[in-house]
Order: C-alpha cells, then structure tokens, then sequence
C-alpha cells in the first residue's frame, strides 16, 4: 500500500468525499459520468493497493463486468434498435446491449470505491465519526469491515500450518482432502467465535456505549480539512445542480437519447465531476512533489 496523503484527512473528510462520489456513482448512470467514476476509482485503487488491485482487477472484477454485460441482453429484450434474434425467438437490440455494459460498469465502479473506502476507513475512524451516535452500529460495522481482511490472513496461516504437518487440502486422496478442507473451516468458525466474543467482552470491560463515556481521539479538523471539505462540497453541489437540469440524463429505453443541449454546459459539468473524483489523486501528488522537494534541499 503506498503512502496515501489522503488519508491523512479528517475522517469527516474522508466519509463525506467517499459518500458523494459512490452515491454519484449509483445514481448517474450517463456514459460520461460512469467512465470518469469507472478511471478515478481504478487509479485510485491501483495507488492504494499497487500491483494487487491490478490483479484483482484483471482476475474477478473485469471477467464480472464481462458476465453482466453478456447476461443483460439474454433477459432483457426491450428496445427498439434490433441487431439480432436468439434462438429463442427474442430480439437481442442494441439498447439492452449498451444498458448491460452501463450496467456493468456501474456496478465494478461501485465495487473499486469500495475498495478504496477499506483501506481509507479504518475501524478507528469510523469509531470515532459514529461511536457516540450510534455505538453498538458502529462497532458492528467496525468489525465487518475489518473481518474480511482478518479472516483471509487467518485462514492462510491455518492451511499453511496444517499443510505443514500433511494436512494440506491439496494432498491425499479427495476424500482426505474434504475433511482437510472441512477441519479448517472448523477451525476458522471456532477462531470467529471466539474472536467475537474477546471483542464483546473487552468492549464492554472498557465501558464501551455508557453515557458520558469520554474517548481519545487523535484527529483534528485542520485548515486543510476545512479546505477539503469545501472543495468537496462545492463540486458536489454543482453537479447536483446540473443533474437538476437533467444534463446528467441520459434514456436507454425504448430509445438511446442525450437529454443535455449543448456541449459547453455538460463538458464543465463532467470537468467538475472529474475534478472532485480525481480529489485524492491529486493530493497525493502534491504531496509527493512537496516530498521530493523537501528531500532535494536535505
């Protein structure tokens, strides 16, 4: 993972850059507006992860992207532009092909902010934006977030460990294999449970969720954060405003059709929206360029 300036932000900074541009991201579905979400969360993600969310990429979300785009057109035959006939005897048109690749897209976009939302958010951010509002919801969701990434670790330190002493799910006959297989499924539900159970027991040991509990905490909202969340609040605000005016809109059905009129007032629009996708990324290299200058003058 590198060196994320942004992160580095107020967590109410954080959440409220990652709540605009994935609730953008699931509510504008023009071409324009998916690609610009679609390349921000996807350069994004590759300078948090490196070379793994590369992987992942090519290796779960493309083949996914790929499926739903293919499935769309099976089920969905509406459209009045038709390219061809199933055997079936449905029409397969070219609106229910374009909506399945919009579709799609939407759908990694959403997946990769995701992604990108994990490693930005950690459990004591997140605790300390809602562990007074909503302490029980917070700590919750403070440990589903962190047991996916936790549970992945563990279960490669179990298999390894029984792979050590002959135990491993890729040796001995099939049979052996399944009970390999289910005694360290066993062992992870056993390691979950307990697990959860510390967590519950050292929470509420420590008062966790009592009225007038006090906690440390150290973030501070500095003169950037203020910065920060102004930028993001005046990009967000004008893009809503132009969806107000339906330049975001765009039909698929029964016909392809741009609502927008014009090309000056949507390419703005689409500039702001990129300029508030691309937000982290050109943090980051401000700070990188500052970095070196710095190490220039040692």
């Amino acid at each position: 993972m590198s060196r994320d300036a942004f992160s580095g932000f107020h967590p109410l900074v954080n959440m409220l850059y990652f709540v605009t541009v994935i609730g953008f991201s699931m509510f504008f579905m023009h071409p324009v507006s998916l690609g610009i979400s679609l390349f921000c969360a996807a350069v994004y993600a590759v300078y948090l992860h490196g070379k793994k969310a590369v992987r992942t990429g090519l290796k779960f979300l493309l083949p996914m992207m790929l499926l739903t785009a293919a499935l769309n057109p099976l089920f969905n035959h509406q459209g009045v532009t038709i390219l061809a006939f199933l055997p079936n005897g449905n029409p397969l048109t070219l609106e229910s092909v374009v909506f399945g690749v919009a579709a799609a897209a939407m759908l990694i976009t959403v997946i990769t902010w995701f992604s990108c939302f994990n490693a930005v958010m950690t459990s004591d951010k997140f605790i300390y934006l809602f562990g007074r509002i909503i302490p029980a919801l917070s700590l919750v969701l403070s440990m589903s977030l962190r047991f996916v990434p936790r549970f992945q670790a563990q279960i490669k330190a179990v298999a390894n460990a029984q792979k050590c002493i002959g135990r491993g799910i890729s040796e001995g006959s099939v049979l052996q294999r399944a009970r390999h297989g289910i005694k360290i499924l066993s062992i992870m539900v056993t390691w979950s449970l307990e697990n959860a159970v510390e967590t519950a027991d050292s929470m509420k040991s420590r008062g966790y969720g009592l009225p007038g509990r006090t906690a440390f905490s150290v973030f501070r909202f500095h003169r950037r954060d203020i910065w920060a969340a102004a930028y993001i609040l005046a990009c967000a605000a004008i893009v809503i405003a132009g969806a107000a005016f339906e330049i975001f809109r765009f039909r698929y059905f029964p016909s392809i059709m741009f609502f927008s009129q014009g090309w000056l007032g949507p390419a703005v629009l689409f500039f702001i929206y990129f300029a508030l996708c691309i937000f982290p990324i050109i943090v980051n290299i401000k700070e990188d360029i500052n970095w070196k200058r710095i190490e220039s003058k040692i």
